[in-house]
């Protein structure tokens, strides 16, 4: 008898396992499964919806369905129609909610008209309906999401404003070079950045949103205000389940939860202590967790995954970017680093003993497929070659 494998949400990783997996894949969106990376290209206009669906799952989606309840006892998942799914095995792949921020106007009721998440299709479709040239639009955050919803917006023709509360934009990846030519190149497509500066609360006129108020007292005027804050994985189910929750749901090195007939993969999953909220992990523990669920394929663990982030912003000279790993130094850590002012393009690796631990590459992208496969093999660099040839376009290789 074959084993009955249900899968709780259509996202990346979700969507990898109904692909090569004969499930049941309970989908609370009505699209069918779609790659989150590309909805700034969907809101700038570059792509059509249907141009990033992905690949389609091995038996039909049940999409538009909510899971409401899991019975751990009868192994069911009841739904918010009201049907129950028996289920073998049950993989959450529950994804995450975008962060709300404490603002006075958004808290504790719905946000007034003109307010948006930034995470799902739907968010983008509504956005992109809302804006029209000349709108005066407010991004609040300044990490890679927030960045992305920018340069869309920008490309619509937006009069746009991006209000980061750390020093720089995408601190998280970014060092503080490479984060200023960003900042450069962002402010040439049309934005208007400001950093250090904590969003408080939102004005409003007849339910609609007016301007954005800063801690400091300034006031930025809105017709738009997108959220792009960060997310957090979304666990109620797991919780109510009683199954074990840190941040995320805790999964094992089988990707297993406190329940053994439970498992859990992507953004909802946190393993030893960490969850990633990215694409690349969120495919890398599907695949594992497929191979898992295989007859004949025991043995497969997941470890944990160097995740690498990449990001094309357009305009009249397009800026791609790339990050791994450390990109700040530590004492004792040697750093090559090269920089062409003229071509906006900047390069730097930090080595730390024999092995690469982390880089950024801004305009010039050739070396970095070498250079994230020697970062992500954890392997001792060749002693006799000299660190400049890291950031040749060969990464070193030749």
């Amino acid at each position: 008898m074959s084993t009955r494998i249900v899968v709780v949400g259509g996202g990346t990783a979700g969507a990898r396992l109904a692909q090569r997996l004969p499930v049941t894949l309970l989908g609370e969106e009505r699209h069918a499964p779609y790659n989150r990376v590309l909805l700034a290209d969907v809101l700038a206009g570059r792509y059509a919806p249907e141009v990033i669906a992905l690949p389609g799952t091995r038996e039909p989606a049940r999409l538009g369905t909510r899971a409401v309840r899991i019975d751990r006892a009868a192994r069911t998942v009841e739904c918010a129609d009201g049907s129950l799914v028996g289920y073998d095995r049950l993989v959450l792949a529950t994804g995450s909610n975008p962060v709300l921020p404490p603002l006075r106007g958004v808290r504790g009721v719905e946000p007034p008209e003109g307010v948006h998440p930034f995470r799902t299709l739907d968010d983008c479709l509504e956005l992109r309906s809302a804006v029209r040239p000349g709108v005066r639009a407010v991004v609040i955050g300044g990490g890679l999401l927030g960045v992305s919803a920018a340069r869309a917006l920008a490309a619509l023709g937006a009069d746009v404003v991006l209000a980061q509360q750390g020093e720089r934009l995408m601190e998280r990846q970014l060092d503080a070079h490479a984060s200023a030519l960003l900042h450069d190149h962002v402010t040439a497509l049309g934005v208007e950045v400001h950093t250090e500066c904590r969003v408080s609360g939102l004005r409003q006129r007849d339910g609609a949103v007016t301007a954005v108020e800063l801690a400091d007292g300034f006031v930025l005027d809105a017709q738009v205000v997108v959220l792009a804050c960060g997310v957090r994985p979304r666990v109620a189910l797991a919780r109510e389940a009683g199954l074990d929750i840190a941040t995320g749901i805790v999964v094992d090195d089988e990707l297993r939860t406190s329940d053994p007939y439970i498992h859990a993969v992507g953004d909802c999953a946190e393993h030893r202590g960490r969850s990633y909220g990215l694409a690349g992990p969120a495919l890398e523990q599907a695949d594992v967790l497929a191979d898992l669920l295989t007859a004949g394929l025991p043995g497969a663990r997941y470890t944990g995954t160097r995740a690498l982030t990449r990001l094309t912003l357009g305009g009249a000279r397009p800026l791609d970017l790339a990050a791994f790993g450390e990109v700040t130094a530590l004492p004792g850590d040697e750093v090559v680093q090269l920089t062409d002012a003229t071509r906006s393009a900047y390069r730097k690796v930090v080595v730390r003993g024999d092995r690469l631990v982390g880089g950024v590459l801004l305009g010039d992208l050739a070396a970095v497929g070498t250079l994230a496969r020697a970062w992500e093999g954890d392997e001792a660099l060749p002693g006799d070659a000299p660190l400049l040839h890291l950031l040749t376009h060969d990464g070193g290789s030749s």
